[in-house]
């Protein structure tokens, strides 16, 4: 089957973008990585070293930007000033790159994303020539607004950052769904596969993850799964579920041609 995800004019086999944050070490975030078959990988630019620190452990060693496309985000950005700055840096590292991750955050205790900063940073970065993936709110009118900028994809949340919490308003994500036209990524709060399979049921793009991944007992197992909820929750909304009905008189097995018993 040629279901592939398209962003900024690529096409990607795999619906599932992964963090690179978080993990034990290199070695294991690249066993994960190749667990979850992820072709796209998020770089918080800020807390990542990229060769910025010539004695430091490099991340472009362990995941090679031949193999996986980077995802460069504004992680620990409060400003769409301090956003900015740090995705031109991105591009400087990384020979020119120019699809990023935009994420203005509100405070450092809820996660939660800024849309007034949100949108301000993606206006400067799209005029600079940025292909711009914004985490945002699960606000259907800002959603718009964002896609309206020029933003190549909207990743709203489907629960606060890290929460594991799942997915706590699908309504908002299908009113999403309905108003823009470029990709809709599921970003933030999923906490197991069964979160990713939902999220692709109702019709999103794909999810992106890190914590539910780096955070569990044997993160390399749990990127596997993830992979396979994605991939499960992709297949069941393209072939399309049953109607829901309270009653039904109709049988799951057909009853034309069957064998009456006999009377003695």
């Amino acid at each position: 089957m040629n279901d592939t995800l398209t962003i900024a004019g690529k096409s990607y086999s795999s619906r599932l973008l992964v963090g690179t944050g978080k993990y034990k070490d290199f070695i294991e975030t690249r066993a994960a990585l190749d667990a979850s078959g992820a072709e796209i990988v998020t770089v918080a630019i800020r807390r990542t070293n990229l060769g910025q620190n010539a004695n430091e452990p490099n991340l472009l060693d362990a995941v090679p930007s031949s193999k996986f496309t980077y995802l460069p985000n504004t992680a620990g950005c409060y400003t769409a000033d301090d956003a900015v700055r740090t995705l031109r840096l991105a591009r400087e590292l990384l020979d020119g790159h120019s699809l990023v991750k935009l994420e203005v955050l509100g405070d450092p205790q809820s996660l939660y994303p800024n849309v007034i900063e949100t949108i301000a940073a993606a206006k400067t970065l799209v005029a600079e020539g940025f292909q711009v993936m914004v985490y945002t709110s699960d606000d259907p009118i800002v959603a718009k607004q964002l896609e309206d900028i020029g933003c190549a994809a909207i990743m709203p949340l489907a629960s606060l950052i890290g929460s594991g919490m799942g997915i706590l308003n699908p309504w908002n994500l299908q009113l999403i769904m309905e108003r823009v036209q470029v990709p809709v990524i599921v970003d933030a709060g999923v906490g197991t596969a069964s979160d990713a399979a939902i999220a692709m049921e109702l019709g999103c793009d794909g999810v992106l993850m890190n914590t539910a991944i780096a955070a569990a007992k044997d993160p390399v197992l749990m990127a596997s799964a993830m992979k396979k909820g994605v991939e499960a929750g992709r297949e069941a909304y393209l072939a399309g579920r049953m109607p829901k009905k309270l009653y039904s008189a109709t049988p799951s097995s057909p009853t034309a041609g069957t064998i009456a018993s006999a009377r003695s």
